[in-house]
């Protein structure tokens, strides 16, 4: 094919293309340009009969958006009630804000004095980024104070667009602080039972039985001991 025929033939298909009506390349669904903004909804965790009565459970709670956390350290301590969590087994301190909420953990922690911690705060997006940077740095840091310690620490900091959000999520059957402290009891019950600090059945929690490992040899002293 010699060069204008080519010339000819793209122009051709340029043309056409052209021609395609703008709707050709949209997609068939329509999507609305304002998200709907979903309500929190019950919660779909399922707890079975949990009793605390030996558990230690540590609250830190901000002190920033104070009014929301005071009604979710109200469902957290109510859920703990519940578990047969004795009040004097139940450690509260506050901080100034979510950001201080890690450090703050890995203090309690490091302490050794409670089996489970709840953090809990809440953080509203504003006009600037700091809402994203806040939010995931405390996520991450809170994972990371439960894995580094063997401590289970409870993420119980809201997220939330708006304040409607927060009140949706804070108060009334939605409270969310409440399932924070039932996951609280649950998971400071799995780790006696991972570490052997709790007697009984520890295939309830999902760890198997161990068979105790005899050997009839003699061992050999070595040293001085």
């Amino acid at each position: 094919m010699t060069r204008p025929a080519v010339i000819t033939a793209f122009c051709a298909l340029a043309h056409a293309f052209l021609s395609l009506p703008v709707g050709a390349f949209l997609p068939s669904t329509s999507f609305s340009r304002n998200p709907v903004l979903l309500k929190a909804a019950e919660s779909e965790v399922s707890f079975d009969d949990l009793d605390g009565e030996d558990v230690r459970v540590g609250i830190i709670r901000t002190r920033w958006n104070n009014d929301f956390v005071d009604s979710l350290v109200e469902g957290t301590r109510q859920a703990l009630k519940e578990c047969n969590v004795k009040d004097e087994n139940v450690f509260e301190t506050s901080v100034p804000g979510s950001f201080e909420l890690p450090l703050a953990a890995r203090f309690l922690a490091l302490s050794g004095t409670v089996d489970a911690i709840v953090t809990t705060g809440v953080l509203i997006k504003g006009e600037t980024s700091h809402y994203e940077y806040i939010a995931d740095a405390v996520s991450k840091g809170i994972m990371n104070v439960g894995i580094q310690t063997s401590t289970p620490v409870v993420f119980g900091v809201l997220t939330c667009l708006n304040e409607d959000q927060v009140k949706a999520r804070s108060g009334g059957k939605h409270n969310h602080g409440y399932d924070w402290g039932k996951t609280a009891v649950e998971m400071a019950l799995l780790r006696k039972s991972a570490l052997g600090q709790k007697k009984g059945n520890m295939e309830t929690l999902g760890f198997g039985k161990a068979d105790p490992v005899t050997t009839s040899e003699k061992k050999e002293k070595r040293g001085y001991f």
